[in-house]
């Protein structure tokens, strides 16, 4: 799937050169005149990546960088400020207000595409899950479907396993004995929440001392806690 990229831009000439580029390097390009126009398109089509220009009519674009980042639905999209105001004010400013990357103009085309790749990248390497832990003696490769407990591995069952994955994964957080259901057993309709508790307790007698960071919410359900 194609990522999307919103390019917010008043300048015809940039727009063009721009959305050719992005789109010659595989992306699917979004367009907007104004500020206005940008915010309201950063909300409504969910782009990947926001390339914004500083200098706009009616709304400039250090502030449509703070209503972006202020919206929960678009704080977390990066966003590359494109701009002839290359003084450092600017680029503090702007960085400041949740800006990710600053590219002044006149730019190559070349290194535009190079860094809206580079800033996807990380993007996506930031939102993967992590795939191995290691608390105490416990170890878990997600990726290697093992589990070792004092260097000694732990035969689990899928389901033992896929469990134990998703309680690490959300480390801290308490997920309900019904969510647990859903994502472990994809059972969707209502199905006995006994079920967790005889393969939480099936997956504590295994681990051992390691079934410590297993935790129980009285009337909940479960959490991963590290000491």
């Amino acid at each position: 799937m194609k990522s999307k990229i919103l390019v917010v831009d008043d300048e015809p000439d940039v727009l063009d050169l721009v959305s050719y580029n992005l789109t010659q390097a595989g992306f699917q390009v979004e367009t907007a005149v104004d500020g206005a126009d940008g915010l309201r398109k950063a909300r409504s089509v969910a782009p990947d990546l926001i390339l914004l220009d500083l200098m706009l009519p009616e709304m400039d674009g250090l502030e449509v960088c703070k209503l972006l980042r202020r919206d929960p639905k678009t704080n977390g999209i990066p966003i590359v400020m494109l701009t002839a105001r290359a003084g450092e004010i600017d680029r503090i400013v702007g960085l400041e207000l949740g800006a990710t990357d600053y590219v002044p103009k006149p730019f190559s085309p070349r290194e535009l595409v190079l860094r809206v790749k580079k800033r996807l990248e990380e993007r996506q390497a930031a939102s993967a899950p992590r795939t191995t832990f290691t608390f105490g003696p416990l170890h878990l490769d997600v990726s290697r479907h093992l589990v070792t407990v004092k260097g000694r591995r732990i035969e689990l069952t899928a389901t033992e396993f896929k469990l134990l994955s998703i309680l690490a994964q959300r480390t801290g957080h308490v997920q309900s004995r019904e969510q647990l259901l859903r994502d472990v057993w994809e059972y969707e309709t209502h199905i006995d929440t006994r079920t967790v508790d005889t393969h939480m307790r099936r997956l504590r007698e295994k681990l051992g001392v390691a079934a410590k960071y297993l935790d129980t919410v009285r009337g909940v359900g479960y959490r991963f806690m590290p000491e």
